[in-house]
């Protein structure tokens, strides 16, 4: 099926579902972004989750697209926190958290200012005129950023990597991008003069006064209708004088597999940045994307003392209604009998000074 043919069975919408399903059409294809030795989730040719979900069917799309059950949002939903104006810099053991929208946010420590997947495009797409679009704007207008030295690019779906707002900073900040292999190739294309170093799993490098380490998820990537899973995906786990930040942008719960790891590698987090939202119809999003009750679940799990939730509210990308994440978060919050201040759904503009943990 040829890229018009599947926009009109899929619908405009669907260019959503292919943004946050990872999902393609072609095989057999060499990797375009990633030549190096198999290991034990790269097979030569694709990157893989170990004894994980493997990827649903273009037949599965096609069943969640056309199944109906998709609730309606309004076409705006303003956050009721005004757009942030940060400080320059938080010094020192200071740990301050900006939500900017959907899965990017700027942390602010130890003097480095940090963004995560960071998205200022109008809709999360390949294309300007159709997709998912914003229901509000972002929390921090583009030019009201402080210097940005270091951005977190977890992996190359449309509602994470936006080489639009990309190349904006470019410009204006010139930071360095952190970003899993293979990524560093469709960097290089889309925004030449772009700093990008690309590592897999298990690798660390420095960054100022952190360390900043490159960690697994169980996920997967997809730009266009040929090169999946050619670039890989990962989390990150900052470490620096303000204690240690641990960046998840999607993920499945995948039994709580990487959350035992990252605790058993790292532990001690101060802050985790969970996803809470995109998790409904969960017989397709399952392997992908946790609900609000894993969220907790791999909260726990990691062993972090607070969490901001993300990826919900910003853009429309499956099922559930907008304001689902959040109660689903507090109901279970409630049941796991965590206090509901330690782990928070933010919004756009919304700014957490996150407490030092107790002793």
């Amino acid at each position: 099926m040829n890229r018009r043919k599947l926009l009109t069975t899929v619908g405009l919408g669907g260019l959503g579902a292919l943004a946050v399903s990872g999902l393609t059409v072609g095989r057999g294809r060499a990797n375009a972004y990633y030549d190096g030795p198999p290991s034990d989730h790269f097979d030569g040719r694709v990157f893989f989750n170990p004894d994980g979900t493997p990827p649903r069917h273009f037949a599965d799309l096609l069943r969640w697209q056309l199944g109906g059950g998709k609730a309606a949002w309004p076409a705006a939903w303003p956050s009721p926190h005004p757009p942030a104006r940060p400080v320059p810099r938080v010094d020192g053991t200071g740990l301050r958290v900006t939500m900017v929208g959907h899965a990017t946010l700027l942390v602010q420590t130890a003097g480095l200012n940090i963004l995560t997947d960071p998205v200022w495009s109008q809709r999360a797409s390949p294309v300007g005129f159709a997709g998912p679009r914003r229901v509000n704007p972002p929390g921090i207008a583009f030019d009201d950023l402080p210097p940005v030295d270091l951005v977190l690019l977890t992996h190359n779906h449309y509602d994470h990597m936006d080489v639009a707002t990309l190349a904006r900073l470019r410009a204006a900040h010139d930071p360095l991008v952190v970003t899993p292999l293979g990524n560093d190739a469709i960097l290089a294309d889309a925004v030449p003069g772009l700093k990008v170093r690309a590592h897999d799993w298990g690798d660390s490098l420095a960054v100022g006064p952190a360390t900043v380490h490159v960690e697994p998820v169980h996920h997967w990537s997809a730009r266009g209708m040929t090169d999946r899973r050619m670039a890989l995906w990962a989390g990150f786990v900052v470490d620096g004088p303000a204690g240690k930040v641990y960046c998840v942008g999607d993920t499945g719960f995948h039994d709580g597999i990487n959350y035992r790891a990252a605790a058993a590698r790292h532990g001690g987090f101060r802050l985790a940045l969970l996803p809470v939202g995109a998790y409904a119809p969960r017989w397709f999003m399952q392997g992908q994307h946790q609900d609000p009750d894993e969220a907790v679940a791999g909260f726990a799990l990691c062993g972090a003392a607070f969490a901001a939730g993300h990826h919900w509210g910003t853009f429309q990308l499956t099922n559930e209604p907008i304001e689902e994440p959040r109660q689903r978060l507090d109901a279970a919050l409630r049941a796991a009998g965590v206090a509901p201040p330690r782990f928070r759904a933010m919004r756009p503009g919304e700014v957490w000074d996150v407490p030092q943990p107790a002793v």
